[in-house]
């Protein structure tokens, strides 16, 4: 460490470190442009310039280093008369509205003038005549904006080894473009957008709209998790081959994560930027292959566990809300049991999705793990009066998810043969009689309504149809699921009205009319125009409901219920607690049917809330998987942009049909790492500085206006 001043201000500073980051770093602002704190100094804007006593002449600060006892005069009448005229050349050739520039009030150049000036005119400008290159996926180049600071080519060649921004010249205009002016992707771009991120102008931004914060924004995968799964990080593991890691990322904010490769609905694929340049990343599939080759390593027997507060947690209902709630306070220390009605711990993962789609073994493994934490689980025990639990428990928590389906009150819905989708999912998942026949007609457009008809098609029905009031694009159910459907044999309506069930004492069939519009009004009720002359009738000896489902608690289990029969709470998405004191809910149960990872974070989010009501702090984070910074220097991948979604391997519908035995095999290992290699590390650019502007520094000290 060595000893300067600055403006008379002592600094300790690093031997050799430049001194305009000295200055900032101490809280004394240096106007600047080019300068980055994350990429080597250039010192070509000239904004920087100061004067060091005993030196003839004014240096860019930004290539000056610190030597013990340094002085050095940041203002002065030159030093102002020369970032004048250093600003008013970096202005000519810049446009000179600075309202239509869709970076306006976040510009580093436009607070520079609010600082310096200019206080005489503009030199003669000139019009560089550049056409925006607004062709590529995610960024746009705009080089009439560019003011030549080098950030952004500095960025991708000495900080990302990418080597695709370069100086070009066209005519007697210099420009940063690719060579030959190719798109990103013929270039090779990776995408990374560190170069939007250091451009201080409005010159290269992103394409698309920005949402949320600039974290949210800048990683959305992340953000659309709604657990916030840090899907980045993970994924480069899966890449370097450090599956163990991987898997600890993961469950450093669910504990299934292995049942989540298999069903989780995925939402971050569609948020993933990747799908702008060709198809999302197989989020999804990496995050199954991790949990499958994970070891335990760094986890198993070492996550946080603090010491027994002698506080007892009640659970009600073992799905994966209930699952998580209970594994995370046990962490925090308290003593928790878990009431499950059914035969087995699960909910909707064991008794609603088929087990070709989620193996039971797969459950019964991560439930152990749950078990060895300490919480304790009986099973075939339905809780009534819930609030009667708080005798003996000192909070309760109602999971217990939304286990009855909806028969809709529609003429012949009470015929023999008229089933409801979660009766028919469960009987089928205990090996119990269902009580379907030979020819099926499944009433419902989402993935429920699809498990239904693919299970209908491996208990030996022969023909089987879904018949749904949305349109073909607008159908709930996952692409993938209506596909995978449709190669098995089942027979998809979309656009249909249900008009009656017909039959005299057991069904045979279903009235239907064409829907020409369906849409909802201010109030959210159904607005349907049928098609004129278009009944038409498809005969049927089983009709399965699959309209969706609704907590199956007795009215009178002492708590508030809102509406669909939903347990009331104060706040869905920040408050659990419900009509009781001590009593909270989370899950199915308080907002319907929604996914399985939605479940978790809700479960999580009611574990911190207990944990406070119980004493303690509510901080149910816990760091599982080593701290490691990611490497920024990616350097370049030859046809990076045109690389194609890996697919997984799938049996073909004649070898999967007429069994439950898991039919996608996930992502082999010779494909995995080119997988993983194809994610554009969005989080790479959080790691940047930064901007520092004189508006961020206390009392705005050494305003030159």
């Amino acid at each position: 460490m060595v000893t300067i001043t600055i403006d008379g201000i002592r600094l300790e500073v690093p031997e050799g470190k430049n001194i305009l980051d000295c200055a900032l770093d101490g809280g004394i602002y240096i106007p600047h442009l080019c300068h980055h704190k994350d990429l080597s100094p250039l010192g070509s804007c000239r904004m920087c310039i100061v004067e060091v006593e005993g030196r003839d002449g004014i240096v860019p600060s930004c290539t000056l280093k610190a030597e013990e006892g340094m002085a050095v005069t940041t203002r002065s009448p030159e030093i102002e008369r020369l970032r004048m005229l250093a600003l008013e050349l970096l202005l000519a050739g810049h446009p000179e509205d600075c309202s239509t520039c869709p970076k306006y009030g976040n510009c580093e150049l436009q607070t520079l003038i609010q600082y310096i000036g200019p206080k005489t005119g503009r030199l003669k400008m000139r019009v560089k005549g550049f056409k925006p290159q607004e062709n590529n996926p995610l960024i746009v180049h705009d080089m009439n904006r560019c003011v030549l600071c080098g950030r952004c080519v500095r960025a991708c060649n000495e900080l990302r080894g990418v080597k695709v921004l370069q100086y070009q010249k066209k005519e007697l205009e210099t420009f940063v473009g690719t060579l030959h002016g190719r798109l990103l992707m013929d270039a090779d771009c990776r995408f990374c957008g560190a170069c939007v991120e250091v451009c201080p102008t409005g010159t290269i931004r992103d394409k698309m709209e920005q949402r949320g914060t600039k974290e949210e924004a800048a990683v959305p995968c992340r953000a659309a998790c709604p657990a916030h799964t840090e899907i980045p990080r993970y994924i480069r593991f899966v890449k370097e081959g450090n599956c163990d890691a991987a898997a600890a990322v993961i469950r450093e904010k669910v504990p299934f994560p292995k049942s989540l490769g298999y069903v989780c609905n995925h939402a971050c694929e569609l948020e993933c930027k990747r799908k702008e340049l060709t198809q999302a990343m197989s989020i999804r599939d990496i995050k199954r292959y991790a949990a499958e080759q994970d070891t335990g390593f760094y986890w198993r027997g070492k996550g946080k566990q603090l010491p027994d507060t002698g506080r007892r947690v009640c659970v009600v209902g073992g799905g994966p809300a209930g699952l998580a709630a209970a594994y995370y306070l046990r962490k925090q220390g308290h003593d928790v049991t878990i009431k499950e009605a059914l035969p087995t711990a699960g909910g909707m993962m064991a008794y609603g999705i088929p087990s070709y789609r989620l193996p039971r073994q797969i459950i019964a493994e991560e439930i152990k793990v749950i078990e060895e934490q300490g919480v304790k689980i009986e099973v075939n025990t339905k809780v009534g009066q819930v609030a009667g639990l708080l005798e003996e428990y000192d909070a309760v928590l109602v999971a217990s998810g939304a286990h009855r389906g909806v028969r809709l009150p529609m003429e012949g819905s009470e015929l023999d043969g008229v089933l409801l989708n979660t009766e028919f999912l469960r009987r089928a998942s205990l090996g119990e009689e269902t009580g379907i026949g030979k020819r099926v007609i499944v009433l419902g457009g989402g993935n429920v309504a699809f498990d239904c008809a693919r299970t209908a098609r491996r208990l030996g029905a022969d023909e089987i149809h879904v018949a749904c009031l949305e349109a073909r694009d607008q159908m709930t159910s996952s692409e993938e699921e209506i596909t995978e459907a449709m190669e098995e044999g089942i027979l998809v309506h979309p656009a249909r009205t249900f008009e009656r069930i017909t039959g005299g004492d057991h069904v045979t069939g279903v009235d239907f009319m064409k829907v020409k519009s369906f849409t909802f009004d201010e109030n959210r009720r159904a607005v349907i125009e049928k098609e004129e002359h278009s009944g038409h009738h498809i005969e049927a000896d089983t009709v399965i409901f699959a309209v969706g489902q609704r907590p199956d608690l007795p009215p009178d289990c002492g708590l508030l219920r809102g509406r669909g029969d939903s347990v009331a709470v104060k706040d869905v998405e920040k408050d659990k607690s419900t009509s009781v004191e001590g009593i909270f809910a989370a899950g199915d149960v308080i907002y319907g049917t929604k996914s399985v990872i939605a479940a978790i974070e809700s479960g999580r989010e009611a574990a911190a809330q207990i944990d406070r009501f119980l004493g303690g702090d509510g901080d149910i984070s816990e760091v599982l998987a080593p701290e490691t910074a990611a490497e920024p220097y990616i350097g370049c991948v030859p046809g990076f942009g045109y690389q194609e979604r890996t697919k997984p391997v799938i049996d073909g519908a004649a070898q999967r049909a007429d069994h439950f035995q898991p039919y996608n095999h996930g992502i082999c290992e010779a494909d995995i790492c080119r997988e993983a290699g194809r994610c554009l590390q969005c989080d790479l650019r959080l790691q940047l500085a930064p901007s520092r502007r004189w508006s961020d520094f206390e009392g705005n000290q050494g305003v030159e206006r």
